[in-house]
């Protein structure tokens, strides 16, 4: 079953189970993904419903942290809720040590012998971990071993 199925066969549960906060943000999800259809034409795969998902994911993470700053614990509880519902259709994620050795293997393969080689190193990884990995600490692990920091 393909991931938007998933979503989509979810939503009817949380209907079903009148779990409102989990069905408003599953409804979230879905709007996000017709959204990205129709406005590239195209039926989305798992790959790029992970993306949105994802960016969705991130975009939580900033507005919790945001809410708390501003002392505005009600918001970011809410914002928590959400990320909950939006982490249960990520895969799990990897290890540190995983993907310490991804970048490590990444490096080898590129050949990637200093700082502006980064793309090359990223353009490899991110196809593997994308959904796997926060990309911002698999980025700081690139710089670092190609800087030798």
């Amino acid at each position: 079953m393909s991931l938007k199925q998933q979503i989509t066969d979810d939503m009817k549960a949380a209907m079903r189970a009148k779990e409102s906060g989990r069905l408003a943000t599953i409804r979230l999800i879905i709007a996000d993904i017709k959204r990205k259809e129709v406005d590239e034409q195209i039926e989305l795969n798992d790959t790029q419903v992970l993306a949105v998902v994802e960016k969705m994911i991130k975009q939580r993470k900033d507005s919790i942290s945001q809410f708390e700053a501003g002392g505005r614990a009600d918001l970011a509880d809410i914002e928590k809720a959400e990320l909950a519902v939006l982490s249960a259709y990520m895969p799990a994620g990897l290890s540190d040590e995983e993907v310490a050795a991804e970048v490590a293997a990444a490096v080898a393969a590129t050949g990637a012998a200093g700082p502006q080689d980064m793309g090359k190193v990223m353009g490899v990884l991110k196809p593997k971990l994308a959904g796997r990995a926060d990309m911002t600490v698999v980025s700081a692990l690139v710089k670092k071993a190609l800087t030798g920091a």
